[in-house]
């Protein structure tokens, strides 16, 4: 069992939390600090000193006090009020990753909000009560205010659940689980909706799919190398001793691993080429440079997971500190980043298919021996030519970018719920270059046939050729393609 608010989470626990897979609860430790914290809150709201979001309004509002008897009046306008986001729901999974994250913040003792509203956010995950979330209108900063309170409007009876596939009023699935709304109290509000948590259910997201497409990348790189008949030279240990970078090194280590034993192997020395293009030669430090943006990305993901993001954080029964926890500046710069580094395994490999269509070294013109009658694979990297294009315009930081709100209160926000959204779109679209890419690669071994490759290789060549023929003559690509799309999208291919 996975112990919330004690427990390192990480991006894979959460997953797994979500999933069903690994259950989670709360120990009677925590409770207790729960409590605690709770206790000081009430000391602090029935103080005439006045705190910040406890007893006085919010934002530009700070300087309003609000009388004991108007506070859980406040805190439910808070949610209320900000409840204001647009577009599209979010994917159901993103939903019940941010109440995990709020949970297991909320659990550390720093919130000041009651154990039964936890255990009631708990409830929801394990019955698989998953509010909807527009995607748009948080600037990521104070936290994710807009979807953090239509997540948790069904506390006060308000919003809409996911039931299946379709969207049903609150107060209905509230009655159908013998639920009443709850009535929030002092702090509750702000410790709800202050927070990183859509900015981090979208990195974990992000990193868990970007994690499977790095690996794929080496795989198809190796196979569109293989087809390519390049070199082996470029990845021997002994090169990248001397340039250490750790995704470099593991890229590699890795490219030599799926070249074990290939037949085809001994074909890259006989030829008279003295190098390979970059996009074949440099993978270990273009897929490398990736890969380090990956693990920067990851290690700040599992600081974010584990730390406490509302506002204000509650340290004593008389020290409630108003700072700035909620601000999504670390991890929007880095998904910024990794946002770039994803962009380019798709700008590689497209170069890569290019490559493959020339005609050279063995290769028939656009990977078809009848070419003229037939187009044979030119017009899929059209595909994955538009598909990088995006990518490169979906780049732009909006980190870089600040709009200020709340009348100047919040004069420099993050915009990391943009960030993290981005981010998923250009992973979304990898998805699909690499499947065009091992469409390409897996035509390309063909021509180098009777030669064996890597164990690897071959079961990934197997598995293509079950959902996509050799292509002989033309025909409708679309179907193979989404074929291998989906393929990826399941994660299926061998890439350890």
């Amino acid at each position: 069992m996975f112990k919330y608010g004690i427990e390192h989470l990480t991006v894979d626990k959460a997953i797994a939390i979500a999933n069903g897979t690994l259950h989670a609860g709360i120990t009677e430790d925590v409770k207790n600090n729960i409590k605690k914290c709770r206790q000081n809150v009430e000391t602090i709201a029935s103080s005439n000193k006045a705190v910040y979001g406890i007893n006085t309004g919010f934002g530009p509002l700070c300087d309003v006090q609000i009388s004991p008897e108007q506070t859980s009046k406040l805190q439910e306008n808070l949610l209320i009020t900000h409840a204001v986001g647009v577009g599209n729901p979010i994917d159901k999974q993103l939903s019940k990753i941010m109440m995990i994250c709020k949970v297991h913040a909320l659990c550390q003792g720093f919130s000041g909000v009651r154990l039964e509203l936890i255990e009631r956010i708990i409830y929801f995950i394990e019955n698989d009560l998953l509010p909807t979330v527009p995607e748009q209108g948080s600037v990521g900063a104070s936290g994710d205010l807009a979807p953090l309170a239509h997540l948790f409007l069904p506390l006060l009876g308000e919003g809409e659940f996911w039931v299946g596939n379709s969207i049903k009023p609150t107060k209905t699935v509230l009655k159908q689980h013998g639920l009443k709304p709850m009535t929030l109290q002092a702090k509750e509000g702000l410790g709800l909706i202050n927070g990183t948590q859509f900015i981090l259910a979208h990195t974990i997201i992000g990193l868990k799919k970007m994690a499977y497409l790095l690996d794929l990348a080496d795989v198809s790189g190796t196979m569109s190398l293989e087809g390519f008949q390049g070199s082996a030279s470029p990845f021997k240990e002994a090169l990248h001793k001397i340039r250490p970078f750790k995704g470099n090194i593991k890229v590699a280590e890795r490219i030599r691993m799926f070249l074990k034993d290939s037949q085809n192997l001994e074909n890259h020395f006989k030829c008279e080429r003295v190098q390979d293009p970059y996009s074949m030669r440099c993978m270990p430090q273009v897929h490398g440079a990736s890969r380090n943006a990956y693990y920067h990305l990851n290690e700040l993901a599992e600081i974010e997971m584990n730390a406490v993001t509302d506002n204000p954080i509650i340290l004593s029964e008389t020290e409630a500190v108003s700072g700035g926890n909620f601000h999504g500046q670390p991890l929007a710069m880095a998904l910024d980043y990794a946002s770039i580094a994803a962009s380019e395994l798709g700008n590689i490999a497209d170069r890569r298919c290019y490559l493959l269509l020339e005609g050279k070294y063995g290769l028939p013109r656009l990977l078809t021996e009848a070419g003229g009658l037939n187009s044979g694979f030119m017009i899929p990297q059209y595909t994955t030519a538009a598909l990088v294009t995006e990518n490169k315009s979906l780049c732009f930081p909006p980190s870089a970018d600040s709009i200020p709100t709340s009348l100047g209160q919040e004069d420099h926000v993050s915009m990391g719920s943009i960030s993290g959204r981005k981010f998923n779109q250009i992973l979304d679209n990898i998805e699909k270059i690499l499947a065009i890419e091992l469409m390409y690669a897996a035509q390309a071994l063909e021509f180098r046939r009777p030669n064996t490759f890597s164990e690897i290789i071959e079961q990934n060549f197997k598995m293509i050729r079950q959902k996509v023929a050799k292509l002989e003559d033309d025909r409708v690509l679309k179907h193979d393609i989404d074929a291998l799309i989906t393929m990826v999208k399941n994660q299926v291919f061998i890439v350890n």
